[in-house]
Parts: structure tokens; C-alpha cells; sequence
């Protein structure tokens, strides 16, 4: 197969292959190549495979925006397709398929979340963010990633060294931005939209992490063509420790898209 190729746009974004467009979202400390090794798999069996770097991210660092208009920005420069997207990813794909539901095709969520729809809940975690941004920019990337690695969403995930490094082409200015603008405190609930989205949606979500399969499932229940799978023995980041089943959820999935 050749190699990724740059796709041009406001977003940093990488193309591989031909076919239906699936369109891969990051999520938070990550960068587009965390995604890179199961878009390949994809595009390897007839899929153009797009991945982008979000803002505040990799060569997106220097963009700022929040979730709204970030959603704009990639439905229009990536165009219509299925939208994958993981934990912080998967929150921006959920706001390009209730803001722009003409470019998405379908949609595929990895330890989603809506949103916080109670407003208080909402604002303790928007003032957890904002600490977190302030520490980020206050000891620094290689020490704050040293301890979000370390939290018990996930316990189990073992990075390797190129992909220790990757996450370190990041800033912590840009992580800091990021926080900011797209983190879960300053986020619209989109809860009470799901039942306006029309696209197959799959919803997936690691064994071991029971918050966000309880969230899965909730949000396959909340729309017209919803379908939740959990991924056994793995937590948060479930396509870094099980990329195989991921990629064969993902193969059944796009089944049902009508392209």
C-alpha cells in the first residue's frame, strides 16, 4: 500500500487509500498517529482513511477553537463519511453528526460522552479543568503526562516508546488551550439531541471501563439506529490494547452504512 499522504486543510491531516471516506478523531494527549495502525488496517480493505491532529494537538497546536466550531472545520474539510472518533475525538464526532449531519454518513464512538447535562456538575468540571489546564502549563508536558497516563481510567495501558514519543510532539500550551476550549466542563450537553441523529451509530467502550460502557449503551438507546459493543478485557483506550477487535467492530459496523 502507499504511504499516508498529507490532506490538505486548517486541520494537520494524513490520507491512505481508496474508497468510502472514514474520518479518525483523537483523543486528548494524543496525536492523529495514535489512530494510524487501524486506519490502515481499513484502508487496506477499501476505505480512504483520513486521520487529523485536533486543535492543540501535534501540527494542530496552534489551532484554537472549541467543539462547535472545530466540528465545522473538519466536516468541511474532510467531507462527507463515517466519523471515528476516541474519548475527547469521539465527543468532537458527536458534534459534527448533530451540527452537520450531512457529511456524516456514520458514526463510530469510543468512550464517549454526550456531555454533563447537569449544570453543576458541569461547572465543578469545568473548574477541574481549568486546574488541570494550569497544571499542564505549570510542570510541564513530559511530567503532566506522566500523571494523566498514571490515573485508574487507564490502569492496563502500556505505552511504548514511539508511542510515548508521539504524545510528546504535543505542547502544553496547545493541551492547555485544549482544555479550555473543548474539555467535558465547557461542553454543551448534547443528550437531549441524540434522538435527532439519523446515521448508524455504534458506540463502544472497554470492559474494564464501566462508566463510559454504561454511557455506551445509554447513548445506543437515545438514537434511531444505535448499537453498543463492549471490548472485553480492556479499558478507556480500547483501540491501543485491542486494535484487532476494533478494527473488526469497526469492519461489521460500516456493513450497514448506505454509502
Amino acid at each position: 500500500m502507499s504511504e499516508w499522504r498529507r490532506f490538505t486543510g486548517e486541520l494537520a491531516g494524513w490520507t491512505l487509500g481508496h474508497g468510502p471516506r472514514l474520518v479518525f478523531v483523537h483523543g486528548f494527549t494524543q496525536t492523529a498517529n495514535s489512530w494510524k495502525p487501524i486506519a490502515a488496517q481499513l484502508a487496506a480493505n477499501g476505505y480512504e482513511s483520513i486521520v487529523v491532529d485536533q486543535p492543540g494537538h501535534g501540527e494542530s497546536s496552534a489551532v484554537r477553537t472549541d467543539l462547535a466550531d472545530t466540528s465545522g472545520l473538519l466536516t468541511s474539510q474532510c467531507g462527507e463519511g463515517v466519523y471515528i472518533g476516541y474519548s475527547m475525538g469521539a465527543r468532537l464526532c458527536l458534534h459534527a453528526a448533530v451540527l452537520h449531519p450531512q457529511q456524516v454518513s456514520g458514526l463510530a464512538l469510543l468512550g464517549a460522552s454526550p456531555g454533563i447535562a447537569d449544570d453543576i456538575e458541569r461547572a465543578a468540571r469545568r473548574t477541574s479543568d481549568e486546574k488541570l489546564a494550569d497544571k499542564v502549563e505549570r510542570i510541564g508536558l513530559e511530567a503532566f503526562l506522566d500523571e494523566w497516563l498514571a490515573q485508574p481510567l487507564f490502569a492496563g495501558l502500556h505505552l511504548d516508546d514511539e508511542q510515548r514519543a508521539d504524545r510528546l510532539l504535543n505542547s502544553a500550551s496547545g493541551l492547555a488551550t485544549s482544555l479550555r476550549l473543548a474539555g467535558t466542563g465547557v461542553q454543551d450537553s448534547l443528550w437531549s439531541r441524540l434522538g435527532q441523529l439519523s446515521m448508524p451509530v455504534l458506540a463502544m467502550a472497554g470492559e474494564h471501563d464501566e462508566r463510559y460502557v454504561a454511557i455506551g449503551q445509554r447513548i445506543a438507546a437515545s438514537v434511531p439506529d444505535g448499537r453498543f459493543e463492549e471490548i472485553a478485557d480492556a479499558g478507556h483506550a480500547a483501540h491501543l490494547q485491542d486494535p484487532d477487535r476494533v478494527v473488526a467492530l469497526l469492519r461489521n459496523g460500516l456493513t450497514d452504512i448506505h454509502w
